[in-house]
């Protein structure tokens, strides 16, 4: 088997024939593979310029800790791939915002990838714009990073695409207390009409 991989790759010509031949073999060895549920058994090497932003990330990242980020990338390379939700022929990025931007610039990782990005697919049940929205909370609160007032916009729009608040709390770690501040925070008085609050409560 291995000497006909080797005798295979040693064939092709280009990085890309070489990276479209990897993945399809990694894609292969997914599919048989008895951790096929879980999203970091397939790293895919895709363009970057199919990896796409998305516009909704409350996570932000400070000057002192994009620089270390950018020294990781050097010293010690890609060691996480770019979570992102595949469809309509590019990659939202879900999580590794950051790690993504540093690796498209002329740095000696951007060069190491050639214009490449390692990317991690989440389930395809999570593809929806709310699942996604979710997902990438979940992975920035695990880190202890977020910006308040964004969770608060996040809150609002996930409210009024349908998601009750117990809903809301469950996919993003947060008790009914915390959902209700976010909403406060939002400043909108629609998003509390079925809600019945004490004394102590203003809606501004």
């Amino acid at each position: 088997m291995a000497k006909f991989i080797t005798r295979y790759f040693s064939q092709l010509d280009s990085d890309d024939e070489k990276i479209a031949a990897l993945n399809y073999l990694r894609k292969i060895f997914h599919e048989l593979s008895p951790f096929a549920h879980e999203p970091v058994d397939l790293v895919l090497w895709v363009k970057a310029e199919e990896v796409v932003a998305n516009d909704y990330n409350p996570n932000v990242m400070a000057a002192g800790e994009k620089k270390l980020l950018q020294h990781s990338l050097q010293e010690d390379g890609f060691t996480q791939p770019i979570v992102v939700s595949e469809g309509k022929g590019q990659y939202l990025v879900v999580d590794g915002f950051h790690r993504q931007l540093l690796a498209r610039r002329e740095s000696e990782a951007g060069k190491r990838l050639k214009g490449w990005l390692p990317v991690s697919c989440i389930n395809p049940n999570r593809k929806g714009q709310p699942e996604r929205i979710a997902s990438t909370i979940r992975h920035n609160r695990a880190r202890g990073k977020h910006k308040i007032t964004s969770m608060s916009d996040i809150v609002r729009d996930l409210t009024r695409l349908g998601w009750t608040d117990e809903r809301i709390g469950q996919e993003l770690g947060m008790d009914r207390d915390e959902v209700l501040r976010l909403k406060q925070i939002s400043g909108l008085a629609d998003l509390f009409q079925d809600e019945e609050f004490s004394s102590a409560w203003t809606v501004l």
